[in-house]
């Protein structure tokens, strides 16, 4: 990945590699149409960055301005021999990587899992280059809750927004995050079951002073190990009959799933230690890249923790005495350290965090450590983990930060639409679905199943084998937009493009809600919206009211933060329900259609499994006059409107890339 202009990346090699936008010994390409789910997907990617500040001299190789101010730019002019790019220490090759005390051939960026941390500015562009070296696998890469911060093509979502990156070839992404968006975020693999390992994150840093004080900051990304390799899950999953691939066999901070104190030689089983000092404040930033379960953590004699962030939006002061995190969430938490009078009354500098996970059949654990760093005293590792943990880790999930968190900014606040101006309300059941054989019990299938958003599954390789264009390709290439009276007559869905079609102007209402259905079983969905973040309604046992709750927000005078990803949880202690066909639970978004954020956008559950089975919705923000007014028209976006087009590079192509937003704008 190459990352240039308003970025950084840690732990960048200081030295320097020409490049000349080729790649060597890259594996020949195959068609889309042959991808999934028999793939070999035993290779990584590999991610390098570059800084443009050097570039200014080429403005003179811009086209006149368009919609959206996009400027078109020969690649080999931009990339070619024109600077010197900053190499990342890992290249991309196949790799089989030590993880939770195992080795497991897995995707990963420049050779680690979790990758490097990017570092972006506000108002800022930032390109980065991804290379796809993973033998016969397609790629994109999502910069999770920045998709509205992306150029065209950039969300990364194959089949929807973009054509996916084939074998052996590179994109360059666009992003550039605007004010406000100063938060925590992170970056993932977009395809299969890739995202369990391909993930980084991401901090968008505060420009001046943050709303809240604090010394430093701590970067704790949450990741699952499962010992099945990816091909492996995504062949089982779609099987007949179905493999589910069990709970994950270990939740790692860092990447050190902190199952053993043990020495070996690298550490990866150890716990992840995090050193602080006393009588200081720490911001703790919590990426969840889980790929199933929701993990909650209790630090040990601290439970003095404050919320200040959720989904890279600063929120108002909310306190909590732990950490909870879905697949997909991010929070940023407050702690103050006990001074070194505390300490020394303790008699104690370091002090165990438990994690473990829930609303799963089986609980998987872990260790992290606080260490405290004291003047002439030396820090030492732990030479175990407890046998039994020094704290109790809190069972119930659907109550945490319900209705409590609230927008820091004041625009978020007076911009929320209150239910009067809901146009329509989209309900949206959620249910596993038998498409072959019986129900051996209660949750238990004997043979294929789908989960399906309203009785239909959207999955990529289903979706594939159909000669699907991107929707966003289809209304810019062919005028081909949803349609949207189709829609209004089947609750939202239009059954001819298997979309959610929306207009400028609209405010939507979207309920997710979880349904036995026939199989009579249930499961917690941590629900992931691209495009912009929505207002979060809440959510509880049973069915939506939206009267009753709108005057449950208007009697405690509580504007909702705006998120992207948050919990549709199942509200049954085991996942089982003796009702079928029974709403048993929902979540309630609100969100404002307008001309910033038309495009083509995914909302899908952010359990990997549950993403591959089909738990993905597409919307479609705009009429195609609209997306075609704000996006540019061919030729300036001919090279990404087909597969393998001439916008993507490769070692025999030097692609031709667009410039979306102003060059001005990268200072």
């Amino acid at each position: 990945m190459l990352l240039r202009n308003g970025g950084s990346n840690e732990g960048v090699d200081e030295g320097w590699e020409k490049t000349n936008g080729t790649l060597s010994g890259v594996p020949e390409t195959r068609n889309y149409g042959a991808f999934l789910p028999d793939l070999c997907w035993s290779c990584l990617t590999y991610l390098a960055f570059y800084n443009t500040h050097i570039l200014p001299h080429l403005n003179r190789w811009k086209t006149p301005s368009l919609s959206g101010h996009m400027h078109s730019i020969p690649a080999h002019d931009v990339h070619r021999g024109r600077h010197h790019p900053r190499r990342a220490p890992h290249k991309a090759t196949e790799k089989n990587i030590d993880i939770a005390c195992e080795k497991r051939v897995s995707v990963v960026f420049n050779g680690t899992s979790p990758g490097p941390t990017l570092r972006l500015n506000e108002g800022k562009t930032t390109w980065i280059r991804v290379y796809n070296r993973l033998g016969d696998q397609n790629l994109t890469v999502h910069w999770h809750g920045l998709s509205q911060r992306t150029a065209p093509f950039s969300d990364g979502t194959p089949l929807v927004a973009q054509w996916p990156i084939p074998a052996g070839n590179f994109f360059d992404y666009e992003v550039r995050p605007v004010k406000g968006d100063a938060g925590t975020y992170f970056y993932h693999s977009h395809v299969g079951f890739q995202q369990a390992t391909a993930h980084g994150a991401i901090i968008v840093k505060d420009p001046k002073q943050p709303p809240y004080k604090y010394d430093a900051d701590r970067l704790l990304v949450v990741g699952t190990y499962f010992s099945k390799t990816d091909d492996v899950i995504v062949e089982e999953l779609t099987a007949d009959p179905i493999t589910w691939p069990g709970e994950a066999n270990a939740i790692m901070i860092n990447g050190k799933s902190g199952t053993s104190a043990a020495s070996n030689s690298s550490g990866i089983c150890n716990p992840h230690i995090i050193d602080v000092e006393p009588n200081k404040q720490y911001r703790l930033r919590v990426v969840s890249a889980s790929a199933l379960p929701i993990v909650k953590a209790v630090i040990e004699g601290h439970s003095n923790l404050s919320v200040i962030e959720a989904d890279g939006e600063y929120t108002q002061l909310a306190n909590v005495n732990h950490i909870q995190v879905a697949p997909g969430q991010r929070f940023s938490y407050l702690l103050k350290t006990k001074t070194a009078a505390e300490l020394k009354k303790l008699n104690q500098t370091s002090f165990w965090i438990r994690y473990e996970s829930r609303d799963r059949p089986v609980i998987t654990s872990g260790y992290a450590l606080l260490r405290y760093k004291l003047p002439d005293t030396p820090v030492v590792a732990p030479s175990s983990i407890p046998a039994i943990s020094p704290v109790q880790v809190p069972n119930i999930t659907n109550n945490y930060l319900e209705y409590t968190l609230q927008s820091f900014t004041p625009a978020y606040r007076a911009a929320f639409p209150p239910l009067s101006q809901v146009t329509r309300t989209i309900f949206i059941n959620m249910t596993i679905k038998l498409t072959s054989g019986n129900w051996a019990g209660p949750g238990h299938p004997d043979g294929a199943a789908d989960w399906v958003p309203n009785n239909f599954a959207w999955q990529e390789d289903r979706i594939a084998g159909t000669n699907r264009v991107p929707y966003l390709i289809s209304v810019l290439k062919d005028n081909k937009a949803p349609n949207y009276n189709l829609a209004l007559k089947n609750g939202g869905f239009d059954p001819s493009s298997k979309s959610y079609p929306a207009r400028v102007g609209e405010v939507l209402d979207i309920v997710w809600q979880g349904n036995a259905g026939i199989g009579q079983y249930l499961d917690s969905h941590p629900m992931h919206i691209h495009g912009e973040h929505v207002y979060d309604l809440g959510s509880g046992n049973g069915s939506y009211n939206a009267v009753k709750n709108e005057r449950k927000l208007t009697k405690a005078g509580y504007v909702p933060a705006r998120r992207d990803t948050t919990v549709l949880y199942r509200y049954t202690d085991d996942g089982l329900s003796s009702r079928a066909n029974v709403t048993m639970g929902w979540r309630a978004w609100r969100v404002r259609v307008t001309k910033q954020n038309v495009g083509a956008w995914m909302a899908h559950c952010h359990i990997a499994a549950h993403a591959v089975q089909g738990m993905n919705t597409i919307w479609v923000f705009g009429s195609a006059k609209e997306l075609k007014a704000k996006f540019p028209s061919t030729p300036y976006t001919s090279g990404y409107l087909d597969y393998g087009g001439s916008a993507y590079g490769s070692n025999t192509k030097v692609p031709v890339v667009n410039h979306y937003f102003n060059s001005t704008d990268e200072a």
